[in-house]
């Protein structure tokens, strides 16, 4: 007979591996995914990380989300395809290959070909990959690693060029000359998305500066001049190191503006200056007279001379602030209006530079204002600049090894200004500034001939889409992406790097022609065209074969720069047609991933149109204008459609003190480490029941150990208990199964308890609440289970015959322990595995010889009593009450004491407690209880607000609430106890969570009142009870002494104890019960004991000598 596998200690690092070893050995992956077809699918996307980093502990939680869905609807009795991908174009690699190769993006193509550095990108991108597959074994999410996704495979650009190519015949693809956000560290454009990436926007302290741009005196300004010599318009800005390159001021039309006279705080002397009239009081001191000013004060004084509107000012000429080069395409130096001019900062005036601001560039075309662009595409001042010339305009551009300096280019700027007499005040100041979501670097607006995606076109349908779309949290769904849809602007999808998906848009110098590239075929055959007419000799896709979709038909050539760049078309007219030198925004690659991990429309049709949109996806929360979006955008433009059902956006993993993980702080966590310590079970139930997957964790191993102890070993404590004396009684349940009517009734509330959690546990892996899950599970194997069911049953175990009643609590056990194993496989997967596998190597019943190739139970609904559950809850309840009450009178649970006394609401609350009267007498180890009336004088409530739960509820209100609980007298305490709320007013309704109900002490007695229950507990101890509870110390005692000397639970034993004045009465008193319990068949006083004595210590300071023999 195979016997049930017992273990010495719970080892789940070991069971871990163990189980993987058999998953590998024996293909359970994908026999799981064989098994599942021809049964529905559920469709889930991985989201492709990048393997040229190492994984951390945040892609645990990400990579446990993704994989628990997954084996759930596997059990549910679906087909869940998990294909795996890698992302491997965009920045991180670029710049990681710049690091390693020590280039910059400007030796590109010169110190290094496009060639050899786009190698060594391909070869970087992968660097990490076994690491990557490494963490995906070991802790088990199960995904297809061996037939990955692979975004720079010439199959997967071709499915991306084929969207694009749609986009283009849609009319939704355009260039345009626009300021765009830009980062010189890594040379490229950047999307308003990856600008929204958590953290981009930081608060920085720059030096600000307001500039005096002196009036030019001619006609257009004469009006404005009564006598001064000189007068200023003044402007102020937070990126000083654009003032070279200002061609106009912006005024607003409807602004008053003031000409007041005042004093340069610089150099003291009389000045004269325009300002919006509302923002006087920024600068200058109300009360002081000019002629009261002396050199050195702080305060400034002013004169209002004359007011103006904005739109009298519009057309005034002004001096070039800084002269060191001149705009040639447009006029410069004039006072233009624009609707954006505000006087809520600043000084109401608005310094333009067309070339590094996108409302600037704007208002200047419509005014035919030209421009300046003295910063190069690295951050530099370009030659025109002088003796800043070189010099990056932001200190955070310079490298460690360069040499700086003294001043940042904002300071040496502001100095000038000071030298010259045009500054009025310079200070720091503290704003919100951009940064590159990868180079940590700030970056700048700057002019950019870019491609864009006309995405504003399906604003309207993306935002109706995205309400059908399940978000967990709901929030994110309507806050965070649904405001960024309402406030979407085009799509940059330009970026001028070197490792990429190319756009596939060929065009004709003069701009008037272009074809967009749908496919190889139509590139090879457009070549052809282009050998016909001169342009090409030869057709680097020669050796393609059209309609081959072999690997190998597909690797013979390259559509990476600099092989696609080398390629001449010919358009309609006959004209030369050349590649748009730009490669596609990463985030489309990834995007595109529904589609071209398929390769389709090219292949695959049938499972792509059966298998889209994807009913799950889930990455961390900064994807949500990120992948997020690109999906969203992407199938909304082109399949009018959601590209996924149900999205889980998870929250960032800190450190346990709520700090950002990182290396450079010493708080980052090895996930390998921490994966083999704990084993994968513990870490992936901490990360799921510690808090719900969309708020951030603060992560902490003292967590995971808490797991491990409190959930899995009270599992296997249970699971033990269960094999040891199952194997003693040789069951198997082989016999029959044991009707539920013929069933004990802690058997059948604990099978109702079990099928109402498994209506619940479903519920919420339907609902994608995985946190609920975790911790029903918990509650129910903790506090139904051990704590209560087997505590009660545990005599049945090991006691009696092997009879109905002794099968009955061996079946119910089983059952609670297979479906324990089946519903939290999905969380953890491998002690699950393990302990299905050690129940069912016995059984048989299952033919599953997996876990995770079984059904998911079904709830039998017949067997949920709710009137069993109810009553049976209150027993836990008093039980929990009174025991806290011993412990803070210190009496010990083996202690007998008298009574406790229960105030009843009426005869169904008695008649429920008096249903479970033997299990409240045997638990709580008392004699008696005794009802009294709710309305008895014997105890006396007390009522107190709980302003915990009042605040977020009544707010304003919670004064008036507060003060109406405090003037509760007894009938409106017995109201709120009975009917478990109290009505205030029309608006407000308390209940009983809202107040915290307690009862005065009688003497003798300890009271305690808890969710609308009171119980009081005598605490009086007579010598009778004294005497029971050291017979019950002393069976403890006994029955340690069986273990420590390795007795099986069956043997019968006999004890001879020393004579003991103290004791003998005690012993004699309690015969029967002590040897009842610990299976002793002769027990005697003896004077001396001669052989082998046991010193046995009771309590205050009693104690005996016995021997203990096995019979």
């Amino acid at each position: 007979m195979i016997n049930y596998k017992e273990y010495k200690d719970l080892n789940l690092s070991e069971i871990h591996k163990n189980i993987l070893k058999e998953w590998n050995e024996n293909n359970i992956f994908n026999n799981c995914i064989e098994e599942g077809k021809g049964k529905p699918n559920f469709t889930f996307y991985e989201g492709p990380p990048s393997a040229n980093g190492m994984p951390g502990i945040h892609h645990v939680i990400a990579r446990t989300l993704k994989d628990l869905f997954c084996r759930y609807k596997t059990l549910k009795g679906f087909h869940v395809n998990r294909k795996a991908g890698w992302d491997t174009h965009g920045l991180p690699v670029e710049l990681g290959v710049e690091k390693s190769l020590n280039i910059t993006k400007e030796d590109i193509g010169t110190t290094i070909s496009i060639e050899d550095y786009n190698k060594a990108c391909r070869k970087d991108v992968m660097k990490y990959k076994e690491e990557w597959e490494k963490l995906t074994k070991e802790m088990g999410y199960w995904v297809d690693m061996d037939n990955p996704y692979v975004t720079y495979d010439n199959k997967y650009i071709e499915s991306v060029w084929w969207l694009l190519s749609e986009l283009h015949k849609k009319g939704l693809l355009y260039k345009g000359f626009t300021i765009q956000p830009y980062s010189p560290k890594a040379g490229t454009g950047l999307s308003t998305h990856e600008l929204n990436q958590p953290g981009c926007y930081r608060n920085v302290k720059d030096t600000s500066a307001v500039a005096m741009f002196k009036i030019v005196k001619d006609e257009k300004s004469s009006f404005v001049f009564a006598g001064e010599k000189e007068i200023s318009f003044v402007a102020w800005t937070t990126t000083p190191w654009t003032l070279p390159s200002n061609t106009a001021l912006a005024v607003g039309k409807k602004i008053t503006y003031v000409k007041v006279n005042t004093y340069n705080s610089y150099n003291f002397e009389p000045i004269t200056i325009i300002i919006a009239k509302e923002l006087l009081h920024k600068y200058f001191t109300e009360g002081i007279l000019l002629s009261d000013y002396k050199q050195g004060d702080k305060q400034l004084p002013y004169q209002i001379i004359e007011e103006y509107k904005g739109e009298q000012l519009s057309g005034i000429n002004y001096y070039q602030l800084l002269n060191y080069a001149q705009p040639t395409d447009g006029d410069a130096f004039r006072v233009i209006l624009a609707d954006f001019v505000t006087t809520e900062d600043g000084t109401g005036i608005v310094h333009i530079a067309p070339s590094f601001g996108a409302d600037d560039n704007l208002v200047a075309r419509q005014n035919g204002i030209g421009s300046l662009t003295l910063v190069d595409g690295q951050g530099r001042f370009t030659k025109e600049m002088a003796e800043l010339s070189g010099q990056y305009v932001k200190e955070e551009f310079y490298a460690d090894s360069d040499e700086k300096p003294k001043y940042p280019a904002d300071v040496q700027i502001v100095i000038n200004l000071k030298d010259n007499n045009r500054l009025f005040k310079s200070e720091k100041y503290e704003h919100s500034y951009p940064h590159c979501w990868r180079t940590d670097k700030p970056i700048l607006y700057y002019p950019m001939d870019s491609w864009f995606v006309k995405t504003t076109d399906y604003k309207q349908r993306m935002m109706e889409l995205n309400n059908t779309i399940n978000w967990k949290p709901k929030s994110t769904g309507e806050g965070r992406f649904g405001n960024w849809l309402e406030n979407l602007v085009d799509w940059n999808l330009s970026r001028s790097r070197f490792w990429g998906i190319p756009i596939p848009i060929w065009r004709t110098d003069d701009g008037e022609e272009e074809i967009c590239i749908s496919s190889v075929q139509m590139l090879k055959e457009e070549v052809n065209k282009s050998i016909q007419k001169g342009f090409m000799n030869s057709n680097p896709l020669e050796n393609f074969e059209v309609g081959n979709f072999s690997k190998e038909n597909y690797n013979n050539f390259d559509l990476h720069r600099p092989y696609v760049d080398d390629i001449i078309l010919v358009s309609a007219k006959g004209k030369a047609m050349k590649r748009e030198l730009d490669l596609i925004d990463v985030w489309f690659d990834s995007g595109s991933m529904p589609y071209a991990q398929l390769h389709y429309p090219f292949e695959n049709t049938d499972i792509f149109e059966n298998n889209f949109p994807a009913d799950f996806i889930a990455e961390g929360v900064d994807q949500t204008r990120g992948w997020f979006f690109t999906l969203h955008a992407i199938s909304t433009m082109l399949f009018n459609s959601v590209a996924y059902k149900n999205v889980i956006s998870n929250g960032l993993v800190l450190d346990k003190n709520g700090n950002k993980m990182s290396k450079r702080l010493g708080n980052a966590v090895d996930p390998f480490k921490t994966l083999d310590t704990y084993g994968a079970d513990a870490c992936r139930w901490y990360m799921i029941s510690n808090a719900q997957p969309w708020d951030n964790l603060k992560f902490d191993v003292n967590g995971i150990e808490e797991i491990k102890r409190k959930f899995f070993g009270t599992l296997y404590n249970t699971y033990s208990f269960f094999a040891l004396y199952a194997n003693i009684d040789r069951f198997t349940y082989s016999e029959k199964e044991i009707d539920i009517n013929e069933r004990t009734e802690i058997d059948r509330w604990i099978i109702s308890e079990l099928n109402s959690l498994i209506i619940e546990v479903e519920n919420n892996y339907e609902d994608y609440e995985p946190t609920k899950v975790a911790r029903l599970v918990q509650d129910f194997v903790i506090n139904k289970l051990s704590n209560w069911h087997i505590r009660l049953s545990r005599r049945r175990f090991w006691k009696g015959e092997y009879n109905k009643d002794k099968i009955s609590a061996y079946q119910t056990l089983y059952d609670c322990l297979e479906k324990i194993a089946i519903i939290s496989a999905p969380i953890a997967p491998f002690y699950m595995d393990q302990l299905f596998k050690d129940l069912n190597s016995v059984s048989e019943k299952n033919s599953a010889n997996c876990v995770h190739l079984s059904d998911f139970p079904k709830s039998d609904v017949s067997r949920i009593d709710a009137d069993l559950e109810q009553k049976m809850d209150i027993a836990q309840k008093i039980t929990t009450m009174v025991l806290s009450l011993r412990k803070k009178e210190r009496v010990r649970v083996r202690q007998p004491l008298q009574k406790i006394m229960i105030p009843v609401k009426g005869e169904q609350m008695k008649s429920q407690i008096n249903s479970v009267r033997d299990i409240l007498l045997s638990e709580l180890n008392i004699k008696e209880i005794e009802f009294v009336s709710i309305d008895s004088d014997i105890l006396t409530k007390k009522i107190k607000p709980n302003f915990k739960t009042l605040g977020p509820k009544f707010g304003k209100d919670m004064k008036l609430v507060t003060s109406i609980i405090n003037q509760f007298n007894s009938k409106d305490i017995k109201q709120i106890e009975t009917e478990g709320e109290y009505k205030i007013s029309s608006d407000i309704i308390i209940d009983l969570s809202d107040v915290e109900i307690s009862s005065a002490d009688i003497p003798g007695w300890q009271v305690i009142s808890q969710d609308g229950l009171t119980v009081a507990l005598d605490v009086t101890i007579t010598d009778k009870l004294k005497q029971e509870g050291l017979a019950r110390e002393l069976v403890n005692r006994i029955q340690n002494i069986r273990k420590e000397k390795g007795f099986e639970v069956t043997d019968k034993i006999e004890i001879s104890v020393e004579k003991n004045e103290v004791i003998e009465n005690v012993i004699t008193n309690n015969l029967s019960y002590i040897c009842g319990e610990t299976l002793t068949s002769d027990l005697k006083f003896v004077s001396e004991i001669q052989n082998e004595k046991t010193y046995v210590e009771l309590i205050d300071d009693i104690s005996i000598n016995v021997e203990i023999k096995k019979i």
